[in-house]
């Protein structure tokens, strides 16, 4: 594959995987919600699809549970069919446009119930289906998208200059995802917003005009280039032979237990626990997120300094005091609310500086992991590590805000939050003992 030499083609290509994600946020926080009136108190008609329930909810929760299991389940099989696929045009841009398409479809289907009865089995059934296709094929897209990290530029500090641009545009949609539509929702039907955000998703083309592959057809390729081929099972193998992976993936597991709890509970946490207003919620928010393209440039800095373990510590550790300090905005702790907002303000801003660290640390490994396996053995199979990673966090996520979050918040305990994510993050710390020495010094300029 033909590398990326430029900044400026770097930073183009990691903004390619911003609309794709964006429709996903988009179906997983907004379109699944819409299709029930129920939970929503304010400005129903605008947050439902047609201001009526228009599924089974019983079914319904279990449809949604299926297709987040296959959403899980189905990248590796895939990551094992990109990293394989024979044909005129390579690996990568064929998988990307057979994941592209459909996904784009099933889309359009999903904002396009084929009932407008109330709690139509139809309905349920149907977008079930529909919702299973969507992710089926995101899988496929992103899956093939981020194994061409490992291929698309020939060094570590191209590679780790590259997640660092794409942690900068997931910042971007998650600002657009999170702030700017629940203000859209004010004028405009949620389903209106749907086709609005749509043509986002063109950025995926990018990387067909930018990946530059030969033919993969047996009669085009050498011996060399046929034995770096392998199947599904013996890319299992490989990726599980792989110490250095597995050790990375219990590291990365529990950093993920804390950052996906905080993630999906710092709305509830600041407007139930610390009883801040919407426009304050909004700003601690802001605060969050808004530094992360010059908090990553001190990261970048760190991590040429003095390697990726350092820099990874040092952000878990900071977001370690930001969660501690965001304990004390506890209505029951700081009673006075200016003070309180002052201390969330504070907070925000400290965990700032490990949150586009945190998009940018699952890009750098599994891609420098799999240039390293190819380097020893041959064998050229990324998106087997993203794929497995995904399925990895897919767990912790699963574990930490459908389990441990839920209960406490069942509990009252919703308080807790802050002192569970800090211990993840220490515990983080205590776990990069056993990095691999290989990972120590990534992205190390010498």
């Amino acid at each position: 594959m033909k590398k990326l030499t430029s900044k400026k083609q770097i930073l183009l290509y990691a903004i390619s995987g911003m609309g794709v994600n964006m429709l996903n946020l988009i179906v997983g926080t907004y379109l699944c919600d819409a299709l029930m009136v129920e939970g929503f108190g304010k400005n129903v008609e605008n947050w439902t699809y047609m201001n009526k329930t228009l599924v089974v909810a019983g079914v319904w929760s279990i449809m949604i549970l299926v297709s987040k299991i296959l959403d899980g389940v189905i990248d590796i099989p895939f990551a094992a069919w990109t990293d394989n696929l024979k044909s005129k045009w390579g690996r990568r841009r064929p998988a990307i446009l057979l994941g592209l398409v459909p996904m784009i479809i099933a889309f359009i289907l999903f904002l396009n119930p084929i009932s407008s009865a109330e709690k139509s089995m139809l309905n349920t059934i149907y977008l079930g289906v529909v919702l299973c296709v969507f992710y089926t094929f995101y899988t496929l897209t992103m899956v093939t998208y981020y194994a061409t990290f490992s291929e698309i530029v020939d060094n570590d500090k191209d590679r780790v200059l590259l997640s660092n641009f794409k942690s900068v545009f997931d910042v971007v949609y998650f600002v657009l995802g999170y702030a700017l539509i629940p203000l859209m929702i004010g004028s405009m039907n949620i389903r209106v917003i749907g086709y609005i955000f749509l043509p986002l998703v063109l950025t995926m083309l990018i990387p067909l005009f930018m990946i530059k592959e030969s033919s993969t057809l047996d009669s085009d390729t050498t011996q060399t280039e046929k034995a770096k081929m392998i199947n599904l099972v013996e890319s299992l193998k490989y990726a599980f032979k792989n110490k250095s992976f597995i050790i990375w993936m219990g590291i990365y597991m529990v950093m993920q237990f804390g950052v996906q709890m905080f993630l999906s509970g710092q709305n509830v946490y600041l407007s139930g626990v610390s009883q801040f207003e919407g426009w304050q919620v909004t700003v601690l928010n802001a605060a969050s997120f808004a530094p992360v393209p010059l908090t990553l440039i001190l990261y970048n800095k760190i991590i040429n300094k003095k390697g990726f373990k350092t820099a990874f510590s040092f952000v878990m550790l900071l977001f370690t005091i930001g969660m501690v300090v965001m304990t004390f905005t506890n209505v029951n702790i700081i009673s006075n609310s200016t003070v309180r907002f002052i201390v969330g303000i504070i907070a925000s801003l400290i965990c700032s500086f490990s949150i586009g660290a945190f998009f940018s640390i699952g890009y750098v490994v599994p891609s420098f992991l799999a240039v390293e396996e190819e380097r020893k053995t041959g064998v050229s199979n990324p998106a087997m590590y993203f794929a497995i990673q995904g399925l990895a966090s897919g767990v912790a996520t699963g574990l930490s805000t459908g389990i441990v979050w839920v209960n406490l918040k069942d509990a009252g305990a919703a308080w807790v939050m802050g002192i569970v994510v800090a211990v993840s993050c220490l515990v983080t710390v205590a776990l990069t003992m056993f990095m691999p020495k290989s990972l120590n010094n990534v992205g190390k300029v010498e």
